[in-house]
C-alpha cells in the first residue's frame, strides 16, 4: 500500500509542470518567427464577359486604352475604329493578392478583385491573365480566372435590390506562383522571434523559458519586441525541429495597465491590471421628460356645443438627487472597479465621462486611449 501511495505521488509531481498554468500561452501565439511571413502583390487587370455591367469606355479611359492595348497583343488592330468601341462588358480591376512565406514555384493561391471604373456588377467575368507585382516591382504571381461577388443584384423600373458588394470578389486559387522569395530560413545561424505586443517583461520570459528547455543561454532580448535564438550546437542542424519544440513552450505574457474608450459606440475596455487610488465619485444629469396626452372634449347629445380636443401635458423633471457620492478605495481591482462604477448606476456613456473625469484628476493608474 505505501509504495502504490508513492508512485502515485511521483506520478503527480511529475505531471504537474506538464499542465499549463492559469493564464500561460504558447509563444507561436505571442510571437512570430522573423521571415515567417506574408508578401502583398498586386496587379491591374481586365475582367470581360459581363452582362453589360463593365465601364463605359466614353468615361473610362484606363479602361478603353487596356482594351485597345490588349488586342494589339493580340494581333487586332483597332487604333482606326478606336472612337466606336462601345462595349459595355468590359471592366478595368486591381488584383491583389497575398504570397505565403516560402511559396514554391507551381503553387495555387487566392486572388481578389474589385472594380477600378464604374463598372456596376463583376459577376460572372472572367479575369484575363494579369501578373502580380511585389513591393520590388518583380513578377511573383500570374492571375486568371472566373471572378465571384457573393453578391445579389436585380433591377427594375422602379426598384434596384443589391444584397452584399457586386464589384469586388475573388477568385479561389485564382494565381499561380512564379517567383520565390529566397529565404532559406534552415541556413539561419541565429533566428529573431517577433513580439505581436513589444513589452519587456514578456520578451524577458520568452528568453528565459527557452534557456530553461535548452539547458543553456541561447535566448536574448534585445528590445521589446525581439528575441534572438541562437540554436545549440546539438540542434543547429535541426532548425525546423528546434523551433517547432521552442514556440509550443508556454509564458505568461505582460501587458501594460491600459484603458481603450469608443466613444462613437460606447464600448469600454480594461485590461487586468489597470489600478484607481483612493477617489471619490458622484455622477448626476438633468433629465426634463415632457409626455403629452390629449383628451377628446365632447359635448351632451343635446347640446350646443362642439367637440374640441383637450391638451393635457405632463413634465417630470430628474436631477439625480438620489445618487450620492461613491467612495473607491485605492488599489481596487479591476473587478472592483467595475463594480462600483455599475453601483452609481450609469450607462456606458457616463461610465466614459467618469473614466475621463478619473484620469484627468490623477487617480487612474492606467493608460487611457480613446479611438
Amino acid at each position: 500500500m505505501m509504495r502504490t501511495v508513492l508512485l502515485a505521488a511521483l506520478l503527480t509531481a511529475l505531471a504537474a509542470p506538464l499542465a499549463p498554468a492559469h493564464g500561460q500561452v504558447r509563444i507561436k501565439d505571442i510571437a512570430d518567427v522573423e521571415g515567417v511571413r506574408e508578401n502583398q502583390l498586386v496587379g491591374y487587370g481586365l475582367v470581360v464577359g459581363l452582362n453589360g455591367t463593365g465601364d463605359r469606355l466614353s468615361s473610362a479611359v484606363f479602361t478603353r486604352q487596356s482594351l485597345i492595348g490588349m488586342l494589339e497583343r493580340l494581333g487586332v488592330n483597332t487604333r482606326d475604329q478606336e472612337q466606336r468601341l462601345d462595349t459595355k462588358n468590359v471592366a478595368a480591376v486591381m488584383v491583389t493578392a497575398s504570397l505565403p512565406g516560402f511559396a514554391r514555384q507551381g503553387t495555387r493561391i487566392d486572388v481578389q478583385v474589385a472594380a477600378l471604373g464604374d463598372a456596376t456588377n463583376l459577376t460572372g467575368g472572367t479575369l484575363l491573365v494579369t501578373p502580380l507585382l511585389g513591393a520590388d516591382g518583380e513578377v511573383y504571381a500570374v492571375a486568371q480566372g472566373s471572378v465571384t461577388t457573393g453578391a445579389i443584384a436585380a433591377r427594375g423600373g422602379a426598384q434596384t435590390v443589391t444584397r452584399g458588394v457586386p464589384t469586388a470578389g475573388r477568385i479561389a486559387n485564382g494565381a499561380i506562383v512564379e517567383r520565390e522569395t529566397g529565404f532559406a530560413l534552415n541556413e539561419r545561424r541565429e533566428v529573431r522571434l517577433s513580439l505581436r505586443n513589444p513589452d519587456l517583461t514578456t520578451a524577458r520570459r520568452i528568453a528565459a523559458a527557452v534557456n530553461a528547455f535548452a539547458r543553456g543561454q541561447v535566448a536574448t532580448p534585445t528590445d521589446p519586441g525581439t528575441v534572438v535564438v541562437t540554436p545549440p550546437a546539438g540542434r543547429a542542424a535541426d532548425l525546423i525541429g528546434f523551433l517547432t519544440d521552442i514556440e509550443q513552450l508556454r509564458i505568461q505574457p505582460d501587458q501594460v495597465a491600459r484603458v481603450i474608450i469608443d466613444e462613437a459606440n460606447g464600448i469600454i475596455v480594461m485590461g487586468a491590471n489597470v489600478r484607481v487610488s483612493t477617489v471619490a465619485i458622484a455622477q448626476g444629469n438633468l433629465t426634463i421628460r415632457i409626455t403629452e396626452t390629449p383628451q377628446v372634449s365632447q359635448p351632451n347629445p343635446f347640446g350646443q356645443g362642439q367637440t374640441v380636443v383637450v391638451p393635457r401635458t405632463e413634465i417630470q423633471v430628474e436631477d439625480g438627487r438620489e445618487r450620492r457620492l461613491g467612495i473607491v478605495p485605492g488599489n481596487v481591482t479591476l473587478q472592483d472597479l467595475v463594480g462600483s462604477l455599475n453601483a452609481l448606476g450609469v450607462g456606458p456613456r457616463e461610465m466614459i465621462q467618469i473614466l475621463q473625469a478619473i484620469k484627468a484628476a490623477g487617480a487612474l493608474q492606467a493608460e487611457l486611449e480613446v479611438i
